[in-house]
């Protein structure tokens, strides 16, 4: 009893210690008062000024874009290579496919940020928009790998090898078999390749250029002059972002696994 106060405790002293100031934070993103100290009032008029702040709103507008297309082929990028490590497990070199796959889970965000910068340079290319997406490709890729890896381990090939013996083409066993079971994983890593784009500083500041500053630079540049509440604003739409991100993957992965239980269960009755 005593043990399990203790534990309930120290978690609530650990939720409370991560996200009091979120909640500080978007409560007083509707502060009227212009200091973000001092609650003046209830007011939405800093987020009428964050839309009318033409610099956040570019900045956003090329969050969103970065964030959409490094998630999209970061997403066929990491089911490929999930696909080649559960299905190829006698290839040559495979040991190092999967280190370097899994490689960028464990390095430092600083050292992936300065190796692409240098590979940039050395290849004298022009830092900018494409760079980023290239950037957040290269990292969020292998959380995709990871995700749809955990799918087809559990995947039952059965369904596959039945569609080939009826004359399906592999290529076509793929798109109408494998990838619909495997589609709510697919789902899940894309929105986790999306909400991991969507709040990167560091990679992105050392791969950005002219034009291509996104919200996260924005912002820590805006903050290093002092918190104004339209950071309050902008920040809190950011955490609904990504909030709905990370609840939109889980849903995904919950279903996922109910799909596949479901499916053992029907193998199982046949």
């Amino acid at each position: 009893m005593k043990n399990s106060r203790f534990d309930a405790t120290v978690l609530t002293l650990g939720f409370a210690f991560l996200y009091i100031p979120i909640i500080i934070l978007v409560i007083y993103s509707f502060n009227a008062s212009r200091l973000v100290t001092v609650w003046g009032g209830f007011s939405f008029v800093w987020y009428q000024q964050m839309w009318s702040n033409q610099g956040l709103m570019d900045a956003a507008w090329v969050t969103a874009r970065v964030a959409v297309i490094s998630a999209t082929i970061a997403t066929v990028l990491g089911t490929l290579a999930a696909l080649t490590l559960v299905r190829f497990r006698k290839i040559p070199g495979r040991f190092l496919f999967s280190g370097m796959i899994y490689a960028p889970l464990v390095m430092p965000e600083v050292i992936t940020g300065l190796s692409l910068l240098l590979l940039f340079v050395s290849l004298n290319v022009d830092r900018g928009f494409w760079t980023v997406i290239i950037a957040h490709t290269t990292f969020s890729m292998c959380y995709v790998a990871i995700v749809v890896q955990s799918r087809l381990l559990t995947f039952d090939r059965s369904l596959e090898e039945a569609a080939l013996d009826l004359g399906c083409p592999p290529v076509k066993t793929f798109f109408h078999i494998t990838l619909p079971l495997i589609l709510p994983a697919v789902l899940a890593g894309w929105m986790l390749a999306f909400t991991l784009s969507l709040d990167d500083l560091v990679i992105a500041s050392f791969n950005t250029g002219p034009g291509a500053t996104t919200l996260p630079i924005k912002i820590y540049s805006q903050v290093r002059l002092g918190v104004t509440p339209e950071i309050n604003a902008i920040c809190t739409i950011l955490i609904g972002l990504v909030a709905l991100g990370v609840i939109a993957a889980s849903i995904a992965t919950k279903r996922n696994e109910v799909r596949r239980q479901r499916d053992e269960h029907a193998a199982a009755a046949g």
